[in-house]
């Protein structure tokens, strides 16, 4: 794409009152996005549900200058992009109404595969949840599928996380800008999902992550996927939202049941109760719905029987195999490991799948 369309769809974007379904409308009625600021605001007024606040907006000269900004921002850091009329947009997001006209990417993004999946939930995931989300997706990778969350805290990251471990494309899909990490804990996790995947947004490099951009986020993660997994949630949350979004692009939905009297299953067990989601018991239900066929995937990896540590990570995990879960600082001081050094260690040997984080700095095996 030239500089000069590229230039036309930031200006597109930069365009007050002007949102994704608009913005289609107009480069579906005049041909093309450039086109659209060379006609007149009459012709552009015989639009439907094209009136004067539009063109108004369109016509500002504050867009220009803001489209400019981003555009250099976009060639000095070499940044990807995919622009909905291209082949290289996805074709499930394609499918959406309100899909946006352009996001951004960065790493190993390759999203032509169809077994695409969202794993989302709440922030305060339970062990119940964790093991959950580890073993499901561990169930799945025979099948190749990528793994699409939101880089939040919880559910999000452990979907990753356990995508990256067993060695599974996943994609995060940011409510801000690249020059923004949020929550600044997961900056650890960065290199690692860019190796194994990478990050999508529509907000430009300085957006910062307001409330209203993760409701926007949402669309994304569901129109992504053929389906919505909520791992837990309680009664309200943006897990929810996600669901209910799904549901309205006709993509399937499954909930992670719980017990009654569970916070953090209340959310899934109304998706359920109320036929908004499948029942989820296990990887099955899912390669049953979506009818994926494994002899029409690639052969299977043997599982790895034994996982390689360096020296001073065989060291920590003799310590945790004989003195079971141990604090962050007795393990540092018990192993003579600096305590910065050891935390780069311990999130090695987790996406390895050796240790185990607990709440309040915990690790075991």
């Amino acid at each position: 794409m030239n500089s000069e369309k590229l230039l036309a769809i930031l200006k597109l974007q930069a365009t007050k009152n002007v949102g994704d379904i608009i913005a289609k409308k107009l480069i579906a009625a005049t041909g093309d996005v450039e086109q659209v600021f060379k006609e007149s605001k009459n012709t552009l007024h015989k639009i439907n549900g094209i009136g004067t606040h539009v063109t108004d907006s369109l016509f500002a000269n504050e867009n220009l200058k803001r489209a400019e900004e981003e555009l250099h921002y976009i060639q000095q850091k070499n940044i990807g992009f995919s622009y909905f009329l291209e082949d290289d947009y996805p074709q499930n997001l394609k499918h959406c109404i309100d899909a946006p006209i352009l996001f951004f990417k960065e790493g190993n993004i390759d999203l032509s595969n169809q077994k695409i999946i969202s794993v989302v939930g709440t922030r305060n995931i339970t062990s119940y949840g964790r093991d959950f989300c580890n073993q499901l997706i561990e169930d799945l990778k025979d099948y190749n599928p990528i793994i699409v969350s939101g880089f939040a805290y919880g559910v999000d990251i452990c979907a990753h996380k356990a995508a990256i471990k067993n060695n599974l494309q996943t994609t995060g899909v940011l409510a801000h800008g690249f020059e923004t990490i949020y929550p600044k804990t997961h900056k650890k996790y960065i290199s690692e999902v860019h190796k194994n995947g990478g990050f999508i947004t529509e907000f430009w490099h300085d957006e910062q992550p307001m409330r209203e951009n993760f409701l926007k986020r949402n669309r994304i993660v569901a129109g992504l996927s053929k389906a919505t997994i909520i791992i837990e949630s309680a009664k309200k949350g943006g897990s929810l939202v996600t669901a209910d979004i799904a549901n309205s692009y006709n993509r399937d939905v499954f909930a992670l049941s719980g017990r009654a009297n569970d916070i953090y299953s209340t959310g899934c067990n109304n998706l359920i109760k109320n036929n908004q989601a499948h029942l989820l018991s296990s990887a099955d239900d899912i390669v049953k719905m979506l009818n994926w066929d494994l002899s029409k995937t690639s052969p299977p990896k043997q599982k790895e029987l034994f996982v390689s540590l360096t020296d001073i990570e065989q060291k920590v995990y003799d310590y945790l195999q004989q003195n079971g879960k141990q604090l962050l600082d007795v393990i540092a001081l018990n192993c003579d490991i600096p305590v910065y050094k050891l935390s780069s260690i311990l999130i090695q040997m987790e996406l390895k799948g050796v240790v185990k984080p607990l709440p309040g700095k915990l690790f075991e095996i």
